[in-house]
């Protein structure tokens, strides 16, 4: 069992930290912290899982990644993605982006705060 008070938490999001590592685990808990746009990801074997807690982003899922390089093994970033479709994040959503999938933070307005549980 992990336990995370309240001021933990806060932390995390400050720096936009990992609360529980993948290490020994077949899953991670991150609280995501946004202030611009990023590059495009692929993770190929592991889904993310986002839970919107404060601002929005412009999000952007599927196409095809612009320039693409392996980062870490399974792990592939770009500039970009073409295609693809966009939707906006707010507060209270939760998307799901299996593995394989291209997504992108395209547009971050203000400071943009997300829980990501990764898993296998």
């Amino acid at each position: 069992m992990k336990y995370f008070s309240g001021a933990d938490v806060h932390a995390a999001f400050e720096k936009g930290a990992p609360l529980v590592a993948k290490d020994g685990h077949a899953y991670s808990v991150s609280a995501g912290r946004r202030d611009k746009p990023g590059q495009s990801e692929l993770h190929e074997k592991d889904t993310d899982v986002f839970y919107v807690l404060q601002g929005t982003a412009t999000f952007v899922t599927g196409g095809r990644m612009v320039d693409p390089k392996t980062t870490a093994p399974g792990e592939i970033r770009g500039s970009a993605i073409e295609g693809g479709e966009t939707r906006t994040l707010s507060k209270d959503d939760v998307i799901v982006i299996p593995a394989g999938v291209p997504h992108w933070f395209k547009d971050v307005q203000g400071v943009f705060l997300y829980f990501v549980v990764k898993t296998q």
